[in-house]
């Protein structure tokens, strides 16, 4: 868990760096579960984040709010650390311009 934690840190230091409006999550009882742990605005785009440590797995659940997220038209992905640079790479491109599906960066980006 620490190390997932110390991942988050270095996230948001980045997406604030870059002027990214960030809301942590945590499941308290209050908050809906599967909620991804950071929902990012960055340049008038959405992005919701689930952060995991290296070997960590997403539940049902969290991918469940991701394709939901991405069917709204949001950006919704898994973020390993070793996927930080492919991450910083996409705010810096939603940050320089306008695109009709957004979703389309990420999935190039992370899947391609």
């Amino acid at each position: 868990m620490a190390q997932e934690k110390t991942f988050e840190n270095k996230v948001k230091k980045f997406l604030k760096e870059e002027n990214c409006w960030v809301l942590k999550t945590w499941s308290n009882g209050i908050q809906r579960k599967g909620v991804p742990d950071l929902l990012v605005c960055c340049n008038g785009y959405f992005i919701g984040v689930e952060l995991k440590a290296e070997h960590g797995k997403p539940s049902e659940l969290q991918l469940w709010n991701i394709e939901e997220i991405k069917k709204s038209g949001g950006i919704a992905l898994v973020l390993y650390p070793k996927q930080f640079e492919q991450f910083k790479e996409m705010i810096r491109l939603l940050k320089k311009a306008c695109f009709d599906d957004p979703q389309e960066i990420s999935d190039e980006l992370f899947n391609g």
